[in-house]
């Protein structure tokens, strides 16, 4: 049994139907959008039903409009014309035949194509106190009665409107490549000899919740004393759209206590899961795009790089690793240094399995007029 998503106006001569609200970005290519706008022309007196998708930055909630300006940017849009109905074949696939049986004769079939260089649905989490809808980018598949296509000096009612968000996701491809690896030599005042240091994950992709393995190797050929090993994961968020903003947040940090006498070799492999759920409180960490209040994990890896601007906010990961080196002798802690390496790491979810619609005649959701979902 599959969730089928409605959104119907609030006077009832639309409603929009969508079997799913994820749509996957390949890289190379995008999944189709398509599905279902049941019409009813009774009351449209002359007006038509027109049909947009379009992909918008947030950079300001709601609640900060208080001179007429808009803080949402359109980075992408396209419109239709639904009813009357426009010459040519209408759009067909196996999530549409579904739709139309179960909508009946007045539903008409839609379907659009998101071209391969627009972000992904990306939220920048908002603070503790902060209210209004968080900043970043999101999609949403509008319905609405109007004269025309798009006339400024047209005023289109909400009762007159059915739209649903939805989401442009990617999704872990298939990867069994080795992890990447790192090595920094440092040579110290006062000594001849460095600290070296390598570190390497054990694979090169990692899906949310998953521990992250990393091996630390460490060769100390100085007569200073390394005392302790930190290792942390920093999320990178680049907005190219209103700025060249980059932004560069730890989401996990741990300390060891590892003692690595002079002339010595270390080697151990440490293992750390970065989530979201211990980032709560800070502002400004890029999620993946919600739908509502469901749950949702830190930002995936943004794997297509291609028109920055077009891309609106790109997310990369690093993982670091930091030796605190102790000065020794009569100077101390004055003459203590650190050894920093990092590799980068890609954070992405699993491509869940596909879902196939199936339609009973028993309705086990609620179906109300301005609902939002059902399950059929």
């Amino acid at each position: 049994m599959s969730k089928v998503f409605k959104k119907t106006s609030h006077n009832g001569d639309i409603s929009l139907y969508l079997g799913k609200r994820d749509f996957c970005d390949n890289v190379d290519s995008v999944e189709v959008v398509d599905g279902v706008v049941k019409v009813d022309p009774a009351n449209l007196n002359g007006r038509k039903v027109w049909l947009y998708l379009a992909c918008a930055f947030r950079y300001g909630s709601d609640d900060l409009d208080v001179i007429g300006m808009s803080f949402r940017r359109d980075i992408w849009i396209l419109r239709k014309q639904l009813y009357p109905t426009e010459n040519g074949s209408p759009p067909k696939s196996p999530m549409i035949d579904s739709l139309m049986k179960k909508v009946g004769e007045q539903a008409i079939p839609f379907s659009f194509q998101m071209p391969t260089d627009l972000p992904c649905s990306v939220s920048l989490q908002p603070g503790p106190g902060d209210s209004g809808k968080a900043c970043g980018v999101d999609f949403e598949v509008k319905a609405y009665i109007a004269k025309e296509r798009d006339n400024p000096d047209e005023a289109i009612s909400k009762k007159d409107t059915a739209r649903l968000m939805i989401r442009k996701v990617q999704f872990a491809p298939p990867n069994t490549k080795a992890g990447p690896k790192a090595e920094v030599t440092k040579q110290f005042m006062m000594t001849d000899k460095p600290v070296h240091l390598e570190i390497a994950l054990e694979k090169e992709l990692y899906y949310h919740g998953d521990p992250i393995g990393v091996k630390v190797k460490v060769t100390n050929e100085t007569t200073k004393v390394i005392s302790k090993i930190k290792v942390w994961v920093e999320q990178q968020t680049s907005v190219c759209l209103y700025s060249s903003d980059t932004y560069v947040k730890p989401v996990h940090t741990e300390e060891y206590a590892e003692t690595i006498n002079a002339g010595a070799t270390f080697e151990k492999d440490y293992k750390f899961v970065p989530i979201l759920a211990n980032n709560k409180e800070k502002r400004g960490l890029a999620v993946d795009g919600q739908l509502k209040n469901d749950d949702t994990n830190l930002a995936s890896t943004t794997l297509s790089q291609g028109n920055k601007e077009m891309q609106g906010i790109l997310i990369a990961y690093k993982v670091k690793v930091n030796l605190m080196v102790g000065g020794g002798g009569l100077l101390g802690g004055l003459t203590a240094s650190d050894v920093t390496c990092e590799v980068p790491l890609i954070l992405m979810s699993p491509k869940p399995a596909d879902q196939t619609l199936i339609f009973s005649r028993r309705t086990t959701g609620r179906k109300t007029t301005g609902g939002d979902s059902y399950l059929i």
